[in-house]
């Protein structure tokens, strides 16, 4: 029982409070898929969709690459919450210590196994001689930001689980608007096309985790000063680190696996179709960063409930926020509806690749509808580290998907996004399963 939680956690939870959480989140996710639509738009405008292949190529395999890793975001938040919720200051600084170690040495380890990180992922990608190789010129260049991006993923997470998503704001706006400006910069400046993409990301990515860092550094004060070595290589709480991160890595590997497939079947279909995908998948990003805002909140308000062993808490963190992510997914829907053959325009200048991407737009449309149930049960896992029941159904849920991609492989292209679709209704599936166990497993604490 935590006998230092505060009649402040029990209070009864108000909607303002999950929006000073989510809102900062959606402000600052306003501007992380205006990435990827600068990359597009800016390479959209050499009339070869291979450029925008190469841009999607390329980013995807650091998707796969980075995001193995995304347990630095997700664990991080899960457990610095907890210890937070729970009044366990040293912890609460530990759990930033902690991950920005395993970030210094994952991104030094991929810069060190570039190659046959490089040579393994255009051998599973595929695509034409033309789009592999702009795609390996961006490869060679946005490899040496995998440092500073791991060690962004675990200064967010960190921020997100103290509740502090404006400091998350900050860094992200930093992030994005630098490589948006360098982007514009290298590419329609320099005419450096996909490779000054790359660079403009690296340096951004530099820039933001340097002032995340300082930000970090001051606010360590609150929690009992700088890392504590003794406390960071504590044998349980690193074994339970490790148990969490492992996990998620596996999670996040099965799920980066569904997307990596996707676009390499939408590949063998040809550059056309690669294109037509790509800007589709920008559109699903643009709603996804937006419901992010409504799951994160979900992560650091029941990560919370969960240190300070308060279920009524937990259930209404979990009901509230999945009540507004809905309501969210909605008008996402219809604003795609609406404006969605306008955003293909925007993204790319050529006729085929527009006729395409229109032909298979219902898809996205219906995509937030869908996607927002298995976000909200990704953030209630998460802040409760759950992480377990999240690596089992992530690995069930890619074997249906695998399945049906076989089942539906006549129907082409429709076939594939019917594979994607079975695979978000699988995900939901498999972890609503556990959710009436996981909050049983949380104490009344009354």
């Amino acid at each position: 029982m935590p006998s230092v939680s505060s009649a402040q956690d029990r209070a009864p939870l108000t909607h303002r409070a999950i929006f000073v959480i989510a809102l900062p989140v959606m402000i600052a996710n306003i501007s992380t898929p205006l990435i990827g639509v600068v990359d597009t738009a800016v390479v959209g405008q050499i009339p070869d969709p291979a450029y925008i292949g190469a841009v999607a190529v390329g980013s995807l395999i650091f998707s796969f690459a980075f995001w193995a890793f995304g347990f630095l975001r997700m664990g991080t938040t899960g457990l610095t919450a907890q210890a937070f919720g729970a009044r366990e200051n040293d912890e609460v600084s530990a759990s930033l210590g902690r991950a920005l170690l395993i970030a210094l040495a994952a991104g030094t380890a991929l810069i060190a196994l570039q190659w046959p990180i490089r040579e393994t992922a255009f051998a599973l990608l595929g695509g034409s001689e033309q789009v592999e190789s702009l795609a390996r010129g961006y490869f060679d260049i946005r490899i040496w930001a995998a440092p500073a991006t791991l060690a962004n993923y675990a200064l967010l997470g960190w921020f997100i689980g103290l509740g502090r998503t404006d400091i998350g704001l900050v860094l992200q706006l930093v992030l994005n608007l630098t490589n948006i400006a360098l982007d514009v910069l290298f590419v329609l400046g320099f005419g450096w096309d996909v490779r000054g993409v790359a660079f403009g990301t690296v340096l951004a990515e530099w820039s933001a985790a340097g002032i995340g860092l300082m930000i970090a550094i001051r606010h360590l004060r609150r929690f009992g000063g700088l890392w504590s070595l003794e406390r960071l290589l504590a044998v349980d709480r690193l074994r339970r680190t490790m148990s969490v991160n492992g996990d998620i890595m596996i999670r996040s590997l099965a799920l980066i696996f569904v997307f990596v497939w996707f676009m390499a079947q939408g590949a063998k279909q040809g550059d056309v179709i690669l294109a037509a995908n790509a800007v589709l998948m920008h559109l699903i990003s643009i709603s996804a960063f937006f419901l992010d805002g409504l799951a994160f909140s979900a992560e650091a308000l029941i990560g919370r409930s969960v240190g300070a062993a308060h279920r009524a808490g937990l259930v209404a963190a979990a009901r509230m926020t999945t009540l507004w992510a809905g309501a969210v997914a909605l008008f996402l829907s219809l604003v795609i509806g609406t404006l969605g053959a306008e955003f293909i325009d925007l993204l790319t200048v050529d006729a085929a690749a527009r006729s395409a991407a229109r032909a298979y737009l219902p898809w996205a449309i219906g995509m937030p509808l869908l996607g927002v149930w298995a976000f909200q049960l990704d953030g209630i896992f998460i802040g409760a580290t759950r992480t377990a029941e999240m690596r089992n159904a992530m690995l069930i849920s890619l074997s249906i998907f695998l399945i049906a991609w076989w089942l539906f492989l006549p129907l082409g292209n429709h076939g594939l996004w019917i594979a994607l679709y079975i695979n978000y209704l699988a995900r939901i599936g498999t972890l609503y399963y556990h959710y009436p166990a996981l909050v049983r497993s949380v104490p009344d604490g009354r």
